[in-house]
């Protein structure tokens, strides 16, 4: 064999070794793309139910804020001060 030949021989070796070993990297890297990739699946999830949770503490809020200033309310306390009113007139 030629000195040409032995340079091809161990070129090709090494450039099938580097090859390999980039397929590997990468496999590697896909596969812990993937453990990435579902880690912020789960905290995606985990920050939905949270925000729907806040949703549903904020509508609890809002009725407990409308329900005592809302128009039947208020004619509610408007009908028991007469009724208070006429009791202590009777008195």
């Amino acid at each position: 064999m030629t000195s040409w030949a032995i340079v091809a021989i161990v070129a090709i070796v090494v450039w099938g070794i580097v090859q390999s070993s980039r397929a590997r990297g990468q496999s590697d890297d896909h596969h812990g793309s993937r453990s990435h990739d579902r880690a912020l699946e789960e905290e995606n999830a985990a920050a939905r139910q949270e925000i729907a949770d806040l949703r549903e503490r904020i509508r609890v809020l809002e009725r407990i804020a409308t329900d005592n200033n809302g128009s039947v309310a208020q004619e509610r306390a408007r009908i028991e001060r007469e009724i208070e009113a006429l009791r202590k007139e009777q008195d």
